[in-house]
This record gives C-alpha cells, structure tokens and sequence, in this order.
C-alpha cells in the first residue's frame, strides 16, 4: 500500500521535506456543524460503538479540509469499559465511573479481556475508514496513557488534581501497579490489533501525566508508557503526547518513540533542547489561539513552523480543538500550514 499523501509519515521518520505536515487532535468533533448533526441522534458511546457511525466522524473533517492525517474517532475511555468497569459519558458533565476502583480486591476484579471480541467494533471502523480514504492519506490510532486511564478508574470523574488517583498510588501501590500493569496490557493488545486492521501511526495521550512530580512520573506513567513502545515500535511509529510533562522529554526522546507531542506552555526552542534535538516534534498550538481572527493565526502559525523548523515538526495543537472554534478559523490554521514554503 502506498499512500497518495505520505508528508506525515516522512516527518515521522526524520525525512526532509517541502512543508511540515500537519493534523489537529479532536479534528473530528465538536467544532464542526455536520458532527453536531449526528451527535443530536445517537449518544456518545453509541457513535463510538458505531463503525459507520465513527469512521463518518474520522473522515468529515478531511473532506472539509485536507488534513495530512485522520485520527480514528474513538475516546481513550473505551479501554476501561472492555476491562468490565462501568464507564458513562454524562452530557455537560463528563466522563463518570459508577464504581471507581479504590482497593485491591477492586483491581483483582478487573479483567484483561480479548480485544478482538471487546473492541471489535473499533476494528471495524478502522476497516470502515481505510475504505473511505482510498490510500490519500495516513489513519492514526490512538489509546489514553495507563496512568491517565488510571486516573479515571480511580477518581471515577474529571478532575483539576486527580487528588483520590494519587492518593490511591501513594497508599496503595501494590494495588496501583497492579491496575496500571492491567491497563498496559490491554493496552498493547488493543494497539497491536489496531495496527493489524490497517493504522498507520498510533499515538498515546498521556493527559494527566503532568499532574505528577518528575519521580512520580518515573514510576506511575513512564515506566508504562515504555512497555507500550518497546512492545509497538518495530510494528508502527508511536507518538507520545504527554500534557505538562516537558520535565520527560529527554527520557521520552530516548525512549524508540517515533515523534513527541508539546504543549503549548513549552516553547519550540525549550522542546528541542530538552529533547535533544533530534526527534520529530508535534504541536503547540494554544487551541484557544484559534479563536483569534483568521489572519492573525496564520501569522502565528507561520512563526511557530519558523520556531520549530520545517523537518522533524508535524504542525497540531497543544491540546483538543475547543468546541466553540469557528470552522473558518479551523481552515486557517490547516491552510496556513498547506501554504507553507520557505
């Protein structure tokens, strides 16, 4: 299979090339009226248990605007529901867990299943996708970090300090290393499937791992996040996108990751020298940027591919598009990338 559309791969693997490419984490979703359609008829995890439903998401918003990459639609949370712990998704709310895991004998009870039965429709709408972007451009999958899915077991909601997930690891941390090593082994059955039904990239969001000290991170989040790579990297290319966790990117950088995500509080000369320079970045556009006018973020972005250089950079966000981003805005942020040229 050749790709018509191969940029994002290149960036992955070092290559030069003529513009960086560039895609958007949460490109399909919210912020787009014909995903507003679909979500006013089925609930959340009925569109993510939907292969037509999913890869229709997945590819909307290529069709709209040419994006490098396509990232399937799916949510990190529908790991924890294949291991048999409940898990909602309450509108104006969240993510809700009606029975957080808070003891050992919770976490002997949780399983490792067999995602081929368990997670077979996200299977099929990778196979869904694929078919509808005929070879033009690169699938991402993805799955939440094991401490990050750790902190939604636990603290059985959002939380701005995931102060119950720390607590667990921190008095309980036979039991925490026994969930988190669940979590990773599920984890790297589910990506390894999602790889032989077509992915050509996966990436692992570790959304919470900047909640942790740099020790803590060691121990609870990295060490995990490794076994994940070490079991993946010579089947496909893994991201790792680690919120507030700059303190990493030195030991992530050695880690046989293929490229790193940023956040936007970390500048583009700060990644690179924390990393060493010599791994692809991707990122870091404030998300609440792309509520300035159009023109004034295609300037911004412009300086951010200066920051960052051309090669070894794919242009993203520091974080999810906001729900309340104008599709305009949105276009100029892919356009001004498309446009590029030094």
């Amino acid at each position: 299979m050749s790709l018509k559309n191969d940029l994002f791969l290149k960036a992955l693997k070092g290559e030069t090339v003529d513009r960086p490419p560039v895609w958007m984490m949460r490109q399909a979703g919210r912020y787009l009226p014909e995903f507003m359609e679909i979500r006013e008829k089925y609930d959340f995890f009925t569109r993510c248990r939907t292969p037509e439903l999913a890869s229709e998401i997945t590819v909307q918003p290529i069709h709209r605007f040419g994006m490098d990459a396509a990232i399937l639609f799916s949510d990190i949370l529908v790991v924890p529901q294949a291991m048999e712990i409940e898990v909602q998704m309450k509108p104006n709310f969240g993510p809700y867990l009606p029975s957080p895991i808070r003891t050992q004998k919770d976490v002997d009870e949780v399983v490792v299943p067999n995602v081929h039965e368990t997670l077979d429709y996200v299977m099929q709408a990778i196979q869904m996708t694929k078919e509808k972007l005929q070879d033009e451009i690169p699938l991402i999958g993805f799955a939440g970090s094991p401490w990050t899915l750790l902190c939604y077991c636990v603290q059985g909601q959002g939380s701005k300090t995931f102060d119950r997930a720390k607590e667990f690891c921190f008095t309980q941390p036979v039991a925490a290393h026994g969930l988190l090593q669940k979590i990773t082994d599920t984890t790297i059955a589910y990506l390894k499937a999602k790889v032989q039904a077509g992915v050509n990239a996966v990436q692992i969001f570790d959304s919470w791992g900047g909640m942790l000290s740099p020790v803590d991170y060691q121990e609870f989040s990295w060490s995990y996040i490794q076994q994940i790579i070490d079991a993946l990297k010579e089947e496909v290319p893994v991201i790792v996108f680690g919120k507030g966790c700059w303190f990493a990117l030195g030991d992530m950088a050695k880690s046989g990751a293929a490229a790193l995500g940023v956040d936007w509080t970390c500048s583009a000369e700060n990644a690179r020298y924390l990393s060493g320079g010599k791994i692809t970045l991707q990122g870091n556009f404030d998300p609440a940027r792309l509520l300035s006018p159009p023109a004034e973020i295609k300037k911004m972005v412009t300086e951010m591919i200066h920051a960052f250089g051309k090669d070894r950079y794919i242009v993203n966000l520091g974080h999810g598009i906001l729900p309340n981003v104008p599709v305009e805005n949105a276009r100029a942020f892919i356009e001004a990338v498309k446009e590029y040229r030094l």
